[in-house]
């Protein structure tokens, strides 16, 4: 059964005719090459024969060989197996080389060189080769070595120490966010170089590290730390500087209220909950004040707060055009139909489950969004047809590959791109 997605007739992919090797794994490397993939590159997934990818055995399984995780940064790519342990499998990266553009890798420091699969070995075979690596910590520092994990980096890089309440211990993130970001990081810097290339001739070697990417996510809090010159506060759901600015429980639910100037405070106030009191009290008209009286002035409005059921609330507050939403859980955000209303959540064809759910690309391009052009490989779906097409092997040539555990060639392939 095909995984491929149907596309739009005049979809027009800006990166359609580059192809890209995507020799890394886990998360921030895989996610490069899945919005190099999003853009139109045809991106071809190299992976052990046996174990794949470390991702195949995280979260819950999606037919024999995907799961949630793996899924989530591996849509509309091609997967061929190679054990890169091997000479024929590395040479088979040299003699496919020529006709990629980007190589993506996050093998430990000194392995890529280890293998022969370096930049400065792939760059004799391609010259004008765009070549990003993904580590843990910069290649400039003496922590080279040390191996990258989100976790780690989270609690290094200061971010647990931004999440959460002030009483509560350091707090990671729900999602991996240092991985995502440094993916999403890495396809800006491919792109930047893609678009050099064009201009100049010249390949780019790229190189992104998991703390870098951590320290940038800090954003305006890590410079509020550097100005203060000490810990800043950690206000959990709330708004360092605005107040109300939070989660609030209803009498049926969790909200959110984000008052951001004092006429919004006056509405709220006086048409919402119906406590104008508040608004006259000179401690909280201004929203300095209220920042500044903020431990008296929050549970008082809790306490308004909860007396109402939600949906009263959110129509009152939408009326006085004070931002607001309903605090959904994550299934609940997912099946709603504000989502289904986006195109982000599809279901596509699968070889094995017979169907996935995936999320889409956010992009949209001229009005349209990028679709899925199909579904997470299955393990070395495409080495047979990749293999052929690129280096006009014979099947029998693959047969012997396979018999000395070079790769491996699954008896039907499941997707074309």
């Amino acid at each position: 059964m095909s995984s491929q997605a149907e596309l739009p007739d005049e979809m027009d992919f800006p990166l359609e005719g580059v192809r890209v090797l995507d020799l890394s794994r886990v998360l921030a490397g895989p996610l490069c090459g899945q919005v190099l993939a999003d853009f139109g590159a045809e991106v071809i997934k190299v992976e052990h024969p046996a174990r794949g990818d470390d991702t195949r055995d995280w979260g819950m399984r999606v037919g024999k060989t995907e799961t949630t995780y793996f899924n989530s940064v591996n849509r509309s790519k091609r997967s061929i197996t190679l054990d890169l342990q091997t000479p024929e499998a590395v040479q088979i990266i040299y003699d496919m080389l020529p006709q990629f553009d980007v190589v993506i890798s996050n093998f430990k420091h000194g392995g890529a060189d280890k293998m022969g699969l370096g930049y400065d070995k792939l760059k004799s075979i391609k010259p004008d080769l765009i070549y990003c690596t993904v580590a843990g910590y910069s290649s400039h520092t003496p922590e080279v070595k040390r191996p990258g994990y989100d976790l780690v980096i989270q609690a290094e890089a200061g971010l647990m120490a931004v999440n959460g309440d002030q009483d509560m211990p350091p707090l990671k993130f729900g999602v991996a966010v240092v991985d995502m970001m440094t993916g999403m990081y890495a396809a800006q810097a491919v792109l930047a170089a893609l678009f050099r290339r064009e201009r100049t001739g010249r390949g780019r070697r790229i190189e992104m590290a998991l703390y870098d990417c951590g320290l940038t996510i800090n954003g305006y809090c890590g410079l509020d730390a550097l100005q203060l010159g000490h810990e800043p506060k950690r206000y959990g759901n709330n708004h360092p500087s605005i107040v109300p600015y939070g989660l609030f429980e209803a009498a049926d639910g969790p909200l959110i209220i984000a008052v951001g100037n004092n006429s919004q405070f006056e509405k709220f106030c006086r048409q919402v909950i119906a406590r104008p009191d508040i608004v006259e009290d000179p401690r909280y008209a201004t929203n300095v004040e209220r920042s500044r009286n903020r431990a008296s002035l929050l549970p008082i409005l809790s306490e308004a707060v909860a007396s109402f059921e939600r949906d009263v609330l959110l129509q009152r507050l939408a009326a006085c055009g004070i931002p607001s939403g309903r605090a959904a859980g994550l299934h609940e955000a997912l099946v709603s139909e504000r989502t289904q209303q986006t195109g982000m959540v599809q279901t596509v064809a699968h070889a094995e489950a017979g169907s996935t759910t995936v999320f889409a690309p956010p992009y949209r391009l001229d009005g349209q969004r990028l679709p899925v052009r199909c579904a997470p490989p299955v393990l070395g779906e495409g080495t047979r047809e990749v293999l052929q097409q690129l280096l006009a092997m014979s099947d029998e040539q693959l047969q012997q590959l396979q018999q000395r555990g070079v790769l491996t060639v699954p008896e039907v392939s499941s997707t074309s791109v």
